[in-house]
């Protein structure tokens, strides 16, 4: 099925390859050359950057406009957290492009507490798989679970599908949903959705600030993993244990805190570890 064209939107904050391979959503393919396919529930959307442009193909244009966070000026976030610090000025030139999504909170909830302890690659097939069983037919392709299709599976079906001991988690989280509006949180601060999502089961302190970041759009949280624990000790060691990193960045960057945590994450991931590789 063809999607019809719906909008474009300049590139120069806007790099469709960075904001979707810097680790904030999984559902996505790269299609060919610079195209990407992005799902988001049942909604599908494909992505083609030319020239100075990106141009958007889908259904659900009001949709995917908010998704991209479009209506936000990220040049003049570029600008203010560049004044910060020479590493945050290099970190935010080489991740300008990067966006924070606009996405579902409940299919957030699940693929960050897939996300424990894993790798991209296999989170990404641990999701598909679970979609290609238990999601709903789209005309391209299957949609994300619902709560109660989660729910009502047997645990033994996630092992199956590769989550591993993050199988009674899912389906902890999924029973506890089917009572439990999620939409409470949009009225809580920060630190009290924070202890909200801990009380879920597979929700850690990380899991629950990429959650708040990823799915609620609280732009005052720094989930902190093992990438980020040597962008601190690099280039921001003050003696901090482990667990304070996340509240010494939160208190150094306040409401920017999640964006400069997308910019270090993906400048050490990509560009420091590919510049070192090349020395080597």
């Amino acid at each position: 099925m063809k999607l019809p064209f719906a909008f474009s939107y300049g590139a120069e904050f806007f790099n469709v390859r960075d904001t979707l391979e810097c680790g904030q959503i999984f559902r996505y393919k790269r299609l060919d050359g610079d195209r990407y396919g992005v799902y988001s529930q049942n909604k599908y959307a494909e992505l083609f950057t030319a020239g100075d442009k990106v141009n958007v193909f889908t259904e659900d244009k009001e949709y995917f406009w908010r998704f991209f966070d479009l209506d936000v000026d990220y040049g003049a976030k570029v600008a203010r957290i560049s004044a910060l610090s020479p590493v945050m000025k290099e970190a935010a030139e080489f991740g300008k492009g990067i966006r924070i999504l606009n996405q579902d909170l409940t299919e957030m909830m699940f693929s960050f507490i897939i996300s424990a302890n894993n790798n991209i690659k296999r989170i990404q097939l641990i999701i598909e798989r679970i979609c290609n069983e238990l999601g709903e037919n789209t005309p391209f392709g299957k949609a994300f679970p619902s709560v109660r299709a989660i729910a009502e599976s047997p645990v033994e079906l996630f092992a199956r599908l590769g989550a591993g001991y993050r199988d009674k988690y899912l389906v902890a989280t999924a029973n506890k949903l089917l009572t439990y509006d999620l939409a409470r949180l949009e009225g809580l601060d920060s630190a009290a959705a924070r202890k909200e999502l801990l009380t879920f089961m597979g929700v850690g302190p990380k899991v629950a600030d990429c959650i708040l970041l990823f799915g609620l759009r609280r732009g005052d949280v720094f989930p902190v993993d093992t990438w980020l624990k040597k962008v601190y000790h690099a280039y921001f060691e003050q003696g901090h244990k482990d667990s304070e990193i996340s509240t010494f960045f939160c208190n150094l960057f306040g409401a920017d805190a999640g964006l400069c945590q997308q910019y270090l994450f993906y400048f050490e991931r990509k560009y420091r570890q590919k510049t070192a590789n090349t020395v080597q």
